[in-house]
């Protein structure tokens, strides 16, 4: 369905949008266009100047012609030469992203993009430099999740706490809004592309000084999940090991004065 090209600055006068919106994908053909039909339909309502950035990580599927024959306005499609990993898909679509504010959503719409409405306007206030979506309420409540995927959140929020000492409750949700200079300075610095890429992020905010909101979002458990609980697992405890080690050897440098973080309301779980 071609969606009518917005008024907006963006499209009126060359000027680099307000509001750019990525979605990284890998074989998405099943799900794609619905997606993006949804976030043009809700983009275009804001009454915002914006951009949607469709980053594919090596599609072996139709997803980037199934994309491409849309013709969708203000629509920008990065293609990979193969499947480097959730996390390369999202830093080249940063590195390509022109709007003040910049927000990363999964091609399953799991999280609705209506979200941003919460988020949005905190980083426009100044408090904070991102806002993280959090599903932890969701989660508790979904009776269907496998033991395995018990066991790996279980595990991991142990590590990522006492081993990292970060304080975020849901590193994983694939709903993260960042200022655009914030973005820009994380991407630069960014070292892992597989989905642990969301945890490596938030490291490095923490050690920038970057304040972080992590806010409650509605959350549904979509059929098709690519997660794979043993494998990823152990790709996570290695990438966890990484960001450890990067640390220590001074692979992420602090440019920013530490600051103390804000800290939001939240329940006293992680999960992967």
């Amino acid at each position: 369905m071609l969606q009518p090209t917005p008024t907006n600055a963006q499209t009126a006068s060359g000027q680099d949008p307000d509001l750019s919106v990525i979605i990284p994908c890998f074989n998405e053909q099943k799900r794609i266009i619905p997606t993006i039909n949804t976030i043009i339909d809700y983009l275009n309502s804001l009454g915002r100047s914006w951009e949607l950035i469709v980053s594919d990580d090596g599609s072996s599927d139709q997803t980037i012609s199934l994309v491409e024959a849309q013709r969708y306005p203000n629509l920008t499609i990065i293609k990979s030469t193969r499947n480097y990993g959730k996390g390369h898909a999202v830093r080249a679509g940063i590195i390509a992203a022109r709007g003040n504010f910049i927000l990363f959503t999964d091609a399953d719409n799991a999280t609705p993009i209506t979200e941003l409405d919460t988020m949005l306007p905190l980083l426009e206030l100044g408090s904070y430099d991102i806002a993280i979506g959090s599903r932890a309420k969701q989660l508790l409540q979904t009776k269907q999740r496998s033991l395995g995927r018990c066991m790996m959140s279980a595990g991991l929020r142990v590590i990522v706490e006492h081993g990292l000492k970060l304080n975020i409750h849901d590193s994983q949700c694939g709903f993260k809004l960042f200022h655009r200079t914030v973005a820009k300075h994380l991407a630069q610095v960014q070292t892992i592309n597989s989905f642990a890429f969301d945890l490596e992020l938030l490291v490095i905010a923490d050690i920038f000084g970057y304040q972080t909101i992590e806010i409650p979002v509605d959350w549904v458990d979509i059929a098709g999940s690519k997660v794979h609980p043993i494998r990823d697992a152990y790709q996570f405890l290695r990438d966890i090991m990484s960001i450890q080690i990067n640390h220590w050897r001074g692979r992420y440098p602090s440019s920013l004065p530490k600051t103390p973080k804000s800290k939001s309301p939240q329940s006293n779980h992680w999960f992967a």
